[in-house]
Parts: C-alpha cells; sequence; structure tokens
C-alpha cells in the first residue's frame, strides 16, 4: 500500500474556496481501481499547506489514476481559483505505508 501526500500552499484568502472546491469535487477517484480513501486535511498554521492525503493498493494503481482521462476531468475545478490563490508550487509525496 501506498500513501500520496499532494501539499497544496493555498493562501489564506482562499482557503474557503478552497476548502469548497473539495466539498463539491465530482470523485472520480472514488471508483478507480485501487483507490483505498483519502483524506483532506486543512492546515492549522499559517503558511502551512493543505495536504490531499490519498491511499492506494500499489503505485501502479495511483499511476494508472494520475495518467487517465478520469484524472483530468476530477480536476477541471483547479481553474476556478485564480492563480493568486496559491502561495507556492504544489509538492507530491509518495510514500510505502509499512505500519498502522
Amino acid at each position: 500500500m501506498i500513501a500520496v501526500a499532494n501539499r497544496i500552499f493555498v493562501h489564506p484568502d482562499y482557503h474557503e474556496a478552497f476548502t469548497a472546491r473539495f466539498r463539491a469535487r465530482p470523485r472520480q477517484v472514488d471508483t478507480r481501481l485501487g483507490f483505498l480513501h483519502s483524506h483532506i486535511l486543512r492546515p492549522t498554521v499559517a503558511g502551512e499547506p493543505f495536504v490531499v492525503l490519498s491511499f492506494w493498493e500499489s503505485r501502479e494503481a495511483f499511476e494508472a489514476w494520475r495518467t487517465s482521462p478520469n484524472f483530468k476531468e476530477g480536476h477541471k475545478g483547479a481553474s476556478t481559483l485564480p492563480p493568486e490563490a496559491f502561495s507556492a508550487p504544489n509538492v507530491l509525496e509518495i510514500h510505502e505505508v509499512v505500519g498502522d
């Protein structure tokens, strides 16, 4: 199993809009083969990123999602926020889960 952490740096003025976007997301990933579950973590310290944390059966399952047409469809909402909503480039981390 792997965990994928997408750290997204959002300007504080856009936290509510970013959160609303995730609540209204099309949930394309939920039916993908190998997808287990995800969490959206909102920062409690100024300057820290949101973390989109997802769990997958394998890296291959995650890569299949990331290169799928459903991925593009599921991320269309990203364009609803202006560029200034993001204070830094996102950082993607992929980790193997080795314990509970």
